[in-house]
């Protein structure tokens, strides 16, 4: 595996007994395989009652919050859904890494499905 693959919805490492992977947006995730390590668990696998197959998915799959005014984010609420500080948020949006609004008193903002350029 990879030492660079991360676990899309907290960008921690993964690890060979921690990673699944979403089968709606195809992303790496935490799910603890073992019950016998301890482990973190980003998403969730289930057993499909209608094909008896296992389903996995990660907790932003899971969790899709509804469209409309949720998914503008200021630079604070952003920086804490992709896992950076402000600054870095910043200095990523003005080096043209992630599309943003700056208002005329400065202020960053963001649509929430932008911010998934910074976390694949």
């Amino acid at each position: 595996m990879p030492d660079a693959l991360t676990c899309l919805v907290c960008l921690e490492p993964l690890t060979a007994t921690t990673e699944a992977w979403c089968q709606q947006c195809g992303g790496s995730y935490h799910l603890n395989q073992r019950s016998d390590l301890p482990g973190k668990d980003c998403g969730d696998v289930w057993i499909n009652e209608e094909s008896m197959a296992l389903e996995f998915s990660c907790n932003r799959c899971i969790n899709t919050p509804a469209p409309g005014l949720d998914d503008i984010l200021d630079l604070a609420e952003a920086a804490g859904v992709v896992g950076l500080s402000p600054a870095a948020l910043a200095e990523a949006a003005d080096g043209g890494q992630v599309a943003h609004r700056k208002t005329g008193a400065g202020t960053y903002l963001f649509v929430r499905q932008d911010l998934d350029t910074l976390t694949r």
